[in-house]
């Protein structure tokens, strides 16, 4: 390949690239993915809508640990949440949530 057509190559791929913020947004979404206590809920989400301590039930940990957890993938918009009187239900925000889990799964299982 000539020198000029390698120029123009890498000139179309930088042009191709999204924007600084997208890139640090897509980044952040993925570092939500990086703990496994936040997985487990987020697998927990898949079976049901469920409480706070139906969670920390599910996954013998403290209602504290789950909270924080909650809160951290809340403001992430991956979970979204519903109160009926003093309790409050979560469910997954939408189904590319499973969808980004069941991608990272198969890619694991291979």
């Amino acid at each position: 390949m000539a020198n000029e057509e390698r120029v123009d190559l890498v000139q179309k791929v930088r042009d191709s690239l999204p924007q600084e913020d997208f890139l640090f947004d897509l980044a952040e979404l993925y570092k939500i993915f990086g703990d496994s206590t936040r997985i487990k809920i987020l697998y927990v989400l898949f079976e049901a809508e469920l409480c706070v301590n139906d969670i920390a039930q599910v996954l013998s940990m403290t209602v504290s640990a789950i909270s924080h957890q909650l809160r951290v993938l809340k403001q992430a918009g991956l979970i979204k949440f519903r109160r009926d009187g003093k309790t409050v239900y979560y469910s997954l925000a939408d189904d590319h949530v499973r969808t980004i889990i069941d991608q990272g799964a198969e890619h694991v299982g291979e």
